[in-house]
């Protein structure tokens, strides 16, 4: 189902969609005894169950046969659904809400970066300019809690972007060769992936009813319904559009956490996270002025 946007529309909507995707840290910060996979799990299986209704609902038996039938790419794209859920999560229970949101900042970078090296496309001086600054916002961010912040974190984070930047890349090239990708069903399968693995991970499971309901609540306020909402934004916004709005999730979320769970950041997260926000600022304000 298609949603019939005006442009402010659209905005207004955005802002609401990165709202909600910034929820996950301070409501991981109120959990009782849910683990690390386990965390994931409940929250995969709400995304699944409610995205499936909403689908099956609309689309009816042809959903099945659409995504049984689907290629290559869709399923690439689904697995990489299944690994930004799994490591987001499993990163925020590692490390502050604010390392995590700040390095996933840094996936529209990314992008460029895996679009010049997979599609050929070109990567301008101020595209380059802006990945070295967020680079270096990232680096200083990490190496000014050595001690504090373990390696394995720091690699789970980043699996966020890469895994996001992938997936458009790969979809993107799809789209240019006239092969279109059913970005909400992807997001289904791929949150069926994830609760498949992670449930394995996870048992026995431990939750508390308490638990469960807030990780339900992320699973179908927090990833389905917002994921669902960003794919008719797209629609109607330009990239340029989308990667700042999307930008915002970084700011609520920390904020979120602060004024939620008392989860106050660190100065090294405010350098480094103002470096990479400036850098991709900067980029998206001058490819704008120069598309205009």
């Amino acid at each position: 189902m298609r949603l019939k946007l005006s442009h402010l529309q659209a905005v207004f909507l955005m802002v609401g969609v990165a709202f909600l995707w910034a929820t996950a840290g301070v409501v991981t910060r109120h959990l009782q005894f849910a683990a690390r996979f386990e965390v994931t799990f409940w929250r995969a299986v709400f995304c699944a169950g409610s995205l499936g209704l909403a689908l099956g609902w609309s689309q009816g038996r042809g959903l099945v046969r659409r995504i049984a039938g689907a290629g290559a790419t869709f399923w690439y794209s689904a697995f990489c659904w299944a690994v930004m859920f799994t490591a987001y999560m499993v990163a925020l229970t590692m490390t502050r809400v604010g390392n995590v949101l700040v390095t996933m900042a840094i996936g529209p970078l990314l992008t460029a970066l895996f679009s010049w090296i997979g599609l050929g496309h070109r990567v301008l001086p101020r595209t380059w300019a802006a990945i070295v600054v967020a680079g270096i916002g990232i680096a200083y961010m990490y190496a000014a809690q050595i001690g504090q912040v373990s390696l394995l974190a720091t690699l789970v984070a980043l699996c966020v972007p890469v895994a996001g930047a992938l997936n458009w890349t790969v979809t993107q090239h799809a789209h240019d060769q006239g092969h279109g990708v059913d970005l909400v069903a992807a997001v289904l399968v791929g949150s069926v992936l994830c609760s498949l693995v992670t449930l394995a991970l996870a048992w026995p499971l431990q939750s508390s009813l308490h638990d469960v309901e807030l990780l339900g609540g992320l699973g179908i306020f927090q990833l389905a319904l917002p994921c669902a909402l960003c794919v008719q934004c797209a629609r109607v916004l330009r990239a340029p559009e989308m990667s700042l709005l999307q930008l915002l999730e970084v700011i609520f979320g920390i904020l979120l956490a602060w004024l939620g769970a008392n989860e106050v950041p660190t100065p090294a997260v405010l350098t480094g996270g103002a470096l990479v926000i400036t850098a991709l600022l900067v980029n998206e304000w001058l490819r704008w002025r120069t598309a205009k």
